[in-house]
This record gives structure tokens, sequence and C-alpha cells, in this order.
């Protein structure tokens, strides 16, 4: 009867942790689905797309040099997974005997975290060393707009 009381407290806080991704994630998933439908709409009408202003947002969402996104997702990660070690561990050391064995299986949730900033890290410093600096002239001109 323990462990499936541990089994449901390990379920509640999974459902803690998920829910409000679950939320982000289908709240862009309708975003992205309007954002088909106008396009769909503007094309049925004969208007261009590029009147729209929807490409401009993508196109200004990726200006500047990619090597600082991957760094600043990368710290993101760490700190999120940091988080994430430091709060299991936490669970774990007020944890009883007889559940502790199910925290040496979600231990996989920080180690995830974990690594992918360390991934986005190293690519940030491979990104920065190969590739090349905007002209002067482009990076004044986004800067004005």
């Amino acid at each position: 009867m323990d462990q499936i009381a541990g089994g449901v407290t390990v379920f509640i806080i999974f459902l803690g942790f998920s829910s409000p991704i679950i939320v982000i994630g289908l709240v862009h998933y309708f975003l992205k689905r309007l954002e088909h439908k106008k396009i769909l709409a503007a094309i049925e009408k004969g208007v261009p797309v590029s009147e729209l202003g929807i490409v401009s947002e993508k196109q200004k969402k990726n200006e500047g040099p990619g090597w600082i996104r991957d760094q600043s997702k990368g710290i993101t990660l760490l700190i999120i997974g940091i988080g994430i070690a430091i709060t299991f561990w936490l669970l774990w050391r007020g944890a009883e005997m007889d559940t502790k064995h199910i925290f040496w299986i979600i231990w996989i949730v920080p180690i995830v975290f974990l690594a992918n900033g360390t991934g986005l890290l190293i690519r940030s410093r491979q990104r920065k060393k190969y590739e090349k600096p905007a002209p002067a002239e482009e990076l004044s001109e986004n800067n004005t707009d």
C-alpha cells in the first residue's frame, strides 16, 4: 500500500511539473493554427503573404548571432536542471526508505536538462569560433528599425 501512495505522489509531482508545459504547448499550437488560417485566407484572396507581417516577425526573431541564442538557452536549461536536481534531492532525503528506489528512476529528468544545457553551451562556443560576424552596416540598419 505504501508503494501505491509513493507512486501516486510521484505522479502528482510530474503532473505539477508538466501541466504548465502542456498549457504552453496548447497555446502555441492554437496560435500557429490561427496563423496558418490567416495565410490560407490571404492566399485565397490573392493578397501577398509578405503584407501580413508574419514573415517579417519570424525574420526579426532570428536576428543576431546564433551563438548568443544557444548560450542563453544552455544557461537556462542548466539552471532548470540544477533546480530540479535540488528538488529531487530534498524529496529523496525526506522520503521513507521504502520509496527511495523511485527517486533513482526519476533522476533522468534533471540529467536530461543538464546534458542539453551543457550541449548547447558547447555548441555556442563552437558557433562563436566559426560564425562570421555581421558587417557593421547591417547591424546599424537592424537596430534603427
